[in-house]
């Protein structure tokens, strides 16, 4: 795919159980990053998210279900096509997913496990799949009772694997090797935080570990070389007086420049922003996030525009970045019933 073609198509995945139309492909409007929906497709249970292959020739979803599965889409004119039937993962609700060293890797959270598949050249799926088991829990018992892997993520040397688990109150560094994944080092964050994502520096020196139980991001030094993630500080997501106790943040991403990020907040239902510089996360504002409860927040690749896939009013919402400042400016929204993920290709 030509660098000028990246981004000419965003894919909306969706929970199917909660009336969504499964995957949703849009056009994006080079200019304003507008969204156009072109087609769905239900073939696939809850694939409530998604990753397009470097070559921007497929797109692979996890089946967020009790019997989790992974499944790997061609991306066509007439919309994704589907490969081949859907393969187990071995663990229960797969939240996230990669693609890693000829392999796709998945987080599943409510059997607190990560998978790996094989890709095989012609993009599909198989296995039997390989699964690393987390252990452990949290103080908070009605959401840490055990490990639940909420992501996991290729660092940007590509030397390792990070597995961010709510459950545990850590992130895993792993390695991975002949399809089979191995626990390097763990970090414990602070108990009770819940962390959910995780996003890097564009410098690759830091990453930013976003919270769910406790909204807030932790700032760490991230080192390639030793695999070794070190908590700095935190950042609390909200303004002084927002209601805390129902707020639950879900995402962040990282401008290309490195100066800002920005974090979903559901409940508060807010989009807040960030300003980064070296150690330091600082929050300059909040602005609504168009919808009710943003599962999902996406950068586009040109780096201009945010989108929110807001699960609970079923849409979503654009935004134009003000590459000075950092402010989302709101352009529009679009239908997506039960809007759980955004991704471009």
């Amino acid at each position: 795919m030509a660098a000028s073609d990246r981004g000419r198509r965003a894919y909306i995945g969706s929970f199917t159980a909660a009336g969504g139309l499964g995957l949703t492909t849009a056009a994006v409007h080079p200019g304003t990053g507008a969204l156009t929906p072109l087609h769905s497709t239900d073939v696939l249970p809850n694939p409530s998210y998604l990753a397009p292959s470097p070559d921007g020739r497929f797109l692979y979803a996890v089946s967020e279900t009790p019997d989790g599965t992974a499944a790997a889409f061609a991306l066509t004119p007439q919309g994704p096509r589907l490969l081949a039937p859907a393969v187990p993962v071995d663990g229960a609700d797969p939240t996230h997913l990669t693609l890693a060293d000829g392999h796709l890797v998945t987080a599943n959270y409510s059997s607190g496990s990560v998978s790996t598949l094989p890709v095989r050249a012609d993009g599909t799926l198989t296995g039997p799949a390989t699964v690393l088991a987390h252990r452990g829990g949290g103080p908070q018992a009605d959401r840490q009772e055990g490990p639940h892997a909420h992501a996991v993520l290729p660092d940007p040397s590509g030397r390792w694997l990070l597995s961010v688990d709510l459950g545990t109150d850590s992130v895993r560094s792993c390695a991975l090797a002949g399809g089979t994944l191995s626990v390097h080092a763990e970090t414990r964050l602070r108990p009770g935080s819940g962390p959910r994502h995780l996003a890097f520096h564009p410098h690759g020196d830091r990453a930013y570990v976003l919270n769910e139980l406790d909204p807030t991001v932790t700032v760490c030094r991230w080192d390639a070389g030793t695999g070794a993630l070190t908590p700095l500080g935190e950042t609390r997501l909200l303004p002084d007086g927002a209601d805390e106790a129902h707020t639950f943040p879900s995402e962040l991403v990282v401008s290309l420049d490195g100066r800002f990020a920005w974090a979903a907040n559901r409940g508060h239902d807010s989009l807040a922003v960030l300003s980064l510089d070296g150690d330091t996360a600082t929050l300059v504002t909040t602005v609504p996030c168009g919808g009710h409860w943003p599962r999902d927040l996406a950068l586009h690749p040109d780096g201009r525009h945010l989108y929110a896939a807001n699960e609970r009013s079923g849409d979503v919402t654009w935004f134009t970045v003000d590459p000075a400042t950092g402010l989302p400016d709101r352009g529009g929204s679009v239908e997506a019933p039960a809007a759980s993920c955004v991704v471009f290709a």
